[in-house]
C-alpha cells in the first residue's frame, strides 16, 4: 500500500548581481515580510536582514500553483524561490523530483522575476555585474508521513526512497551511493530529519521547525554563489599578472610592475573584505544545532572547496604582489645606483678639467 505524504517542494533560484545592494534603499519602497509563513528563529539572525518580497503567486498552464518570494541580500546576491504544495505517495514524490531536478523552467521563470524586480530599483545595486553566476537548489519538505515514523524509523524504512528524492534519480540507488547520501543527515528531536545533498535536501519536520533549515541552506547556496563570484575574479587578475611575470626583466617592465601590483594587492584586499563580510552575515546565538547544521549543508553544497579555492589565490596574489613589489624596488634601487654613477662621473669631469 502506497504512503501517503503531505508536504511542499521549494525551488531556489539565486544569483549574484552586483558586489553590494544598498537595502535601505529598498525599505522605504516596499513592505519587508517574513519568511514563509514564520519569522525567522531568534537564534539565527542576519547582521544586515535580507529584504523580502512575497510576490503574486506563479501559475503554470498545466495548473500547477507556486507561492513566490523574492529576497535581496546585502552582499549582492538576490534569491526567487518557487514553493508548491502537495500531497502524494513516495513513487510520486521521487518523480518530481527527477522533473524539477532536470529541468530548466524554473530558471527562465526566475531569471524574468529578478529581472523585473532589479529594474524597479537600479540605484540600490553597487557595480552591478553583467554576466550573472547563477545556483539552483531543491528542498522537499515533508510535513507528514503516514504512521508518523521517527526519524530512525524512517531512515530505516524509507531511506532508499529518501536518497532517490535527494538526488532525483528514479531508478534504485546502489548501497554505497544510498549510504553516501543518508550520512549527510542530521536530526534534533527524535521525530524531525534533515538529509543535505549538493544539489538538493529532504527535510521531515513541522512547517515552524523547517524554516531554520530552509533559512541555512538558502544561506549555504548565497556563499557558494559569493565564493565561485572570488574565485573567478582572482583568476582573471592573476591571468593578468603571469604573462608579465613570464617575460625576461628590462627596467621598463620593472617600473610597470609597481601599477600592476598596486591593482593586485587593490583586488586581494577588496575581495577579503567582501568575503569576510559574506561569511560573517550571519549569527548563531547559543545554539549549536544551528551552527551544525549550516556547517553540514555549507560541506554538501561545496562553501567550503571554494572558499579553500579562494583562500589559496588569495595567498598566490599576496605572495606575487610582494615579488612584484621586490622587483619594483630592485629597478629602481639599480636606476638609483646608475644615477648616482653618473654625477660621481660628471662631478670628476669637472674636476679634471677645473685642474
Amino acid at each position: 500500500m502506497a504512503v501517503a505524504l503531505r508536504g511542499s517542494a521549494l525551488a531556489l533560484i539565486l544569483y549574484d548581481v552586483a558586489e553590494e545592494i544598498r537595502l535601505e534603499e529598498l525599505r522605504p519602497a516596499k513592505r519587508v515580510g517574513p519568511s514563509f509563513k514564520h519569522a525567522a528563529p531568534e537564534y539565527v539572525r542576519f547582521q544586515r536582514p535580507p529584504v523580502v518580497l512575497d510576490l503574486e503567486p506563479l501559475v503554470l498552464s498545466s495548473g500547477e500553483r507556486f507561492a513566490t518570494r523574492f529576497k535581496y541580500y546585502d552582499y549582492g546576491v538576490v534569491s526567487v524561490l518557487f514553493e508548491y504544495s502537495f500531497e502524494s505517495d513516495w513513487a510520486s514524490l521521487i518523480q518530481l523530483a527527477s522533473r524539477w531536478m532536470g529541468s530548466g523552467d524554473f530558471e527562465r521563470y526566475a531569471s524574468t522575476i529578478a529581472r523585473q524586480q532589479i529594474a524597479r530599483s537600479p540605484g540600490a545595486l553597487v557595480k552591478p555585474h553583467r554576466d550573472w553566476l547563477e545556483e539552483d537548489y531543491f528542498i522537499f519538505h515533508l510535513t507528514h508521513v503516514d504512521g508518523s515514523p521517527s526519524a530512525e524509523e524512517l531512515l530505516r524504512e524509507c531511506g532508499d526512497r529518501i536518497a532517490g528524492v535527494v538526488r532525483g534519480e528514479t531508478e534504485p540507488l546502489s548501497a554505497a551511493e544510498r549510504s553516501e547520501v543518508l550520512q549527510s543527515s542530521i536530526s534534533y528531536y527524535p521525530d524531525d530529519l534533515t538529509v543535505i545533498g549538493w544539489h538538493a535536501a529532504f527535510l521531515y519536520d513541522t512547517t515552524a521547525g523547517a524554516q531554520t533549515a530552509i533559512q541555512l541552506l538558502e544561506y549555504a547556496n548565497s556563499q557558494l554563489l559569493e565564493f565561485r563570484h572570488y574565485d573567478e575574479w582572482l583568476t582573471r587578475e592573476l591571468e593578468r599578472v603571469y604573462p608579465t611575470l613570464v617575460r625576461r626583466g628590462s627596467l621598463i617592465r620593472r617600473w610597470g610592475m609597481a601599477r600592476q601590483a598596486t591593482r593586485l594587492q587593490t583586488v586581494t584586499l577588496e575581495v577579503t573584505e567582501l568575503a569576510e563580510r559574506a561569511e560573517n552575515a550571519i549569527k548563531f546565538l547559543s545554539d549549536m544545532f544551528a551552527a551544525r547544521l549550516y556547517r553540514l549543508a555549507a560541506a554538501k553544497v561545496g562553501v567550503i572547496d571554494y572558499k579553500n579555492l579562494v583562500n589559496q589565490k588569495l595567498r598566490t596574489a599576496r605572495e606575487l604582489y610582494s615579488f612584484m613589489i621586490e622587483q619594483f624596488q630592485q629597478g629602481r634601487a639599480f636606476v638609483l645606483e646608475v644615477m648616482v654613477v653618473i654625477i660621481l662621473i660628471i662631478e670628476l669631469g669637472y674636476l679634471f678639467r677645473g685642474k
